[in-house]
């Protein structure tokens, strides 16, 4: 069972602290919105990787026409962070917007996992089989994988966002600016990253 929590933590820290759409969206949404809105986005994963495990599990046994899904995915994933960034870069001062625009950071988050092809590659491939070699030890040694894992995914991704709202109090005017069109540089980049992944993988389907 400590071999399959270690597991877990490992592998929950490495995707909480690799970049992605999510990370810079936790980001931008507490610099612009706040630490609440951005813990928001932080624990979406809870929400949405439970159909998205079951659905890679009924999707190995069709590799194939997984492949053309995950590029439809990440087709529509591209679109939706363009727009994600869009919104990030025309931000102009966290006091003017986060009273005037309702930040939807349930919906934001929720939507970008889901339509990220990351996780999903993962719980198809290394998670899957992390998840198999615990269960088969025993269903403790699962929930302790799955535990460890989210703990650290989720929690990594809450203290940057306790991180960057200590940032926001520092930031004002043009710096603040700054920051925000950097994250939606970030954004298009991984817009760009899902295009290309999504094409590849109607390509090979």
């Amino acid at each position: 069972m400590m071999t399959a929590l270690a597991s877990g933590m490992l592998l929950g820290l490495s995707c909480g602290l690799a970049p992605g759409p999510l990370m810079a969206l936790v980001l931008a949404h507490t610099l612009r919105h706040g630490v609440r809105e951005g813990c928001k986005i932080a624990l979406s994963p809870l929400i949405t990787d439970a159909p998205i495990i079951v659905l890679t599990a009924l999707f190995a046994a069709h590799l194939a026409g997984f492949r053309r899904g995950a590029g439809i995915i990440s087709l529509a994933g591209a679109v939706f962070v363009l727009y994600l960034a869009w919104d990030t870069f025309r931000v102009v001062r966290p006091d003017t917007v986060a009273g005037s625009v309702l930040p939807q950071s349930w919906f934001k988050g929720i939507v970008t996992n889901l339509a990220s092809p990351h996780p999903w590659l993962f719980w198809l491939t290394v998670g899957a089989a992390a998840l198999t070699r615990a269960i088969a030890e025993s269903w403790l040694a699962a929930a302790a994988f799955l535990g460890g894992f989210y703990l650290l995914l989720v929690g990594s991704k809450l203290l940057l966002a306790l991180l960057a709202a200590r940032s926001r109090q520092l930031l004002a005017g043009r710096p603040y600016r700054v920051v925000m069109r950097i994250l939606a540089v970030f954004l298009v980049g991984f817009a760009w990253m899902l295009f290309r992944e999504g094409w590849r993988h109607l390509a090979a389907g």
